[in-house]
């Protein structure tokens, strides 16, 4: 037996390797077989603690940094002696985000956050804050809720009948489920307009007379309604009375009926989403009449609020009348001459701010061609979108035709018109087929005759102020960007007191850039719901789309330094970085880190906002593949030199790494090989160097390892790949040696 001496943390088994490495803290003696593999790798016990390889003297201002979950930090046990051992600066990985301290009512529980920072603080080690402003990890149900609509002062008294379903008598047949004895009968009396339900003796038990007077009702569980009911009987008598399923139902007050026609009105919680009203009178002799049977709820009374609405639609714009109705037309033109006998089918949305009613002609074409009077026959135009559809055939008269014109003043008012969703047929084929009016390409004109007057050619418009029927009203852009203002102020005000002014420097705003170039400007525009997934919309809360692209940044920067210095006193401590991922791109030849450094000066145009540095969090990988290893490479280079020329603070914020095989795929950590391991050590060092060489002392803020252990197979971030300089049980690997030459320029 071989004594060895082994420092916590030092060996990392996998299917294919085994390495050693040293944690930093206890030193440990125990006695073991020296496997002959551990000779080559047990050079990693001669290397120092990570920090120690910083050139204070030339690095003043760098440090290196780790991330870590506050949890485990404020424990002090392993993970807080690892971090301090190695590392100058800690990064919370998810305890200081907004959605972590954030509850769905607005307030801010800042408990973990005071925690971690007080232990850092006690152990000498400063705290990197990650992040002021971001779309992702929001309390989006908070934020939502405070641009939700405005209640509409109403007077409370009043409310509103809204039916959910009725089924008439007078009207229907019955179709329901009854159970009934062979004597009694159930069904509709024509004559009088009703149910009728006769039994001609009183029964042993109510139920042996049931049946359902409702089925397939709208209801939802646990929402208010009332059930109402038209009924009389030849002589007094009660209705028993159920509302739900077979297995549940809200049990209703009986109904007390009399020989006189009497709507009774009885209030329910539904215990079920929808079902069947179940009715049961075995104990009364007679005959039974029901007129109808209603479920309604109660709403405030709406009324007709102006709100503008986001819709991409065709406007056009008619004048008062000067002669005729023609004065002003509006066109749908086809590539398609029409045929006696064609049959044709048109559906559009349509609306206008005035409501009125327009005809419509058969021409050939714009410039004259007129062939008849009457095509797709009167349009009507209401003050909200209405659907409008109708069919067809052409006629003799009609043939040769090829457009339909709407004769915009048989309104003899000065108005204005919207289409959108246009789709015209002949013959089933669709000539025409505009679902939300984005091509703008398509075959529409209008007529503009200046001499009468007329206000100019029909245009596609994004944006329209619409009626709507509410009792509520939305918040203006004006109220949505003030109310967000304020969030973000109320935000970082409450962080920067947690912190005690302590925590100096901070992701201010996290990848504010999307990947999308739009406007065909030649830098990618700013994350915005237009620009992700449905899943991603849904899940995320872009504070831009409502504050604004240069406001965003702005009110998060100013709110920063401002309650910094309200906590500490000193702002010429605070640090603040703008982090984003992808800079390091090859793809599309760093367009993003051009596209960002563009951004900065846009959002420091202002001359009062000061952005101090920025922040590349490089998640990449070790490619096997060596050209695309070495363009990878090259753009690194090329990021480190674009950010030196920026003149900006310097951070490698995220810093982790897997490792991606010859054909493309992600190894995982229980697959890597000790080649493998090596070729990410390079990488490291590669990358470190790089950072040393490239960028000027002035600017070196620091690096931080975002992954010190490997990733679980579980996690949600890179699941069981290398991430770590240590692996999974805090023992050294060969990344730690890489990343240990980077700093000391070996």
């Amino acid at each position: 037996m071989k004594k060895i001496n082994y420092i916590l943390g030092c060996t990392l088994f996998s299917a294919a390797v085994l390495t050693t490495s040293c944690v930093d803290d206890s030193l440990f003696d125990f006695p073991v077989d020296k496997p002959a593999v551990l000779e080559q790798l047990e050079y990693l016990n001669d290397y120092d603690f990570l920090k120690s390889y910083v050139n204070r003297e030339t690095d003043p201002n760098f440090k290196l940094g780790g991330a870590i979950e506050a949890e485990d930090y404020i424990k002090k046990g392993l993970v807080y002696r690892l971090a301090n051992a190695n590392f100058d600066e800690i990064t919370a990985g998810n305890a200081m985000k907004y959605a972590s301290v954030v509850g769905n009512d607005g307030s801010m529980n800042f408990s973990t956050v005071s925690a971690f920072v007080k232990a850092a603080k006690e152990a000498g080690t400063t705290v990197y804050g990650h992040t002021l402003a971001w779309h992702s990890q929001q309390n989006t149900k908070y934020l939502n809720s405070l641009l939700a609509n405005k209640k509409i002062d109403i007077d409370p008294t009043k409310k509103v009948e809204i039916v959910d379903y009725e089924v008439d008598y007078s009207k229907s047949p019955y179709t329901f489920w009854k159970g009934i004895p062979a004597d009694a009968s159930i069904g509709i009396n024509s004559s009088l307009g009703c149910l009728e339900v006769v039994n001609p003796v009183v029964r042993d038990q109510n139920y042996n007379v049931q049946y359902h007077t409702a089925d397939n009702i709208t209801t939802k569980k646990g929402q208010s309604y009332s059930l109402k009911i038209m009924v009389k009987g030849s002589a007094a008598g009660t209705l028993t009375l159920g509302l739900g399923s077979w297995s549940e139902r809200a049990s209703l007050p009986s109904v007390n009926f009399t020989t006189d026609w009497k709507e009774f009105e009885l209030p329910f919680t539904a215990v079920v989403d929808g079902g069947h009203l179940m009715t049961q009178s075995g104990l009364f002799a007679g005959t039974i009449q029901i007129k109808y049977v209603k479920v309604v709820h109660y709403e405030a009374p709406k009324t007709e609020v102006e709100v503008e609405v986001e819709r991409r639609c065709i406007q056009v714009k008619s004048s008062d009348m000067v002669d005729a109705a023609w004065d002003t037309q509006f066109w749908i033109m086809t590539d398609q001459v029409f045929k006696e006998g064609d049959t044709w089918t048109v559906s559009m949305n349509v609306r206008a701010d005035k409501a009125a009613t327009l005809g419509t002609q058969i021409h050939t074409n714009v410039a004259g061609g007129y062939k008849h009077w009457a095509a797709i026959g009167s349009v009507p135009f209401a003050r909200k979108w209405t659907l409008f559809e109708a069919t067809g055939k052409f006629d003799a008269s009609m043939a040769g035709g090829s457009s339909i014109a709407f004769n915009m003043n048989d309104f003899k008012e000065a108005n204005a018109y919207y289409f959108d969703d246009i789709s015209f047929k002949v013959n089933g084929v669709e000539l025409i087929k505009n679902s939300s009016c984005d091509d703008d390409n398509m075959k529409v004109n209008y007529i503009a005759k200046e001499s009468r007057g007329t206000t100019g050619p029909a245009r596609f418009v994004d944006r329209l102020v619409e009626v709507q029927e509410l009792n509520s009203i939305p918040l203006t852009k004006e109220e949505k960007r003030d109310t967000l203002v304020w969030a973000m102020n109320n935000w970082v005000k409450g962080m920067m007191q947690a912190c005690g002014g302590y925590v100096t420097s901070w992701d201010v705003v996290n990848e504010a850039l999307s990947g999308v170039d739009k406007n065909s400007d030649g830098f990618y525009d700013l994350q915005s719901v237009k620009n992700v997934s449905a899943d991603d919309a849904k899940n995320n809360f872009y504070w831009q789309d409502n504050m604004g692209d240069t406001l965003y940044v702005r009110t998060a920067v100013a709110a920063a330094r401002k309650y910094f210095k309200e906590f500490e006193g000193d702002p010429a401590k605070l640090k603040l970085f703008i982090n984003d991922y992808n800079l390091e791109s090859d793809w599309d030849d760093n367009k993003k880190l051009k596209s960002l450094i563009h951004w900065i000066g846009t959002w420091e145009s202002d001359k009062v906002t000061k952005i101090d540095g920025i922040g590349t969090q490089m998640h990449i990988s070790y490619f096997a593949d060596p050209a695309t290893q070495k363009s990878k490479e090259e753009h690194i280079v090329e990021m480190f030199k674009l950010m030196a020329a920026s003149g900006k603070l310097v951070k490698i914020t995220e810093l982790d790494m897997g490792y991606v095989d010859g054909s493309g795929k992600s190894v995982k950590t229980a697959n890597l090989t000790d080649e493998q391991h090596r070729a990410m050590a390079g990488f490291y060092t590669f990358i470190i160097k790089k950072y040393f060489e490239i960028i000027p002392a002035a600017q070196r803020y620091g690096i931080t390892q975002w992954c010190m252990t490997d990733s679980p197979e579980s996690s949600s971030w890179r699941g069981g790949e290398p991430t770590g300089l240590w692996d999974a049980n805090y023992y050294r690997k060969h990344t730690y040696a890489g990343f240990a030459n980077g700093l000391s320029n070996k």
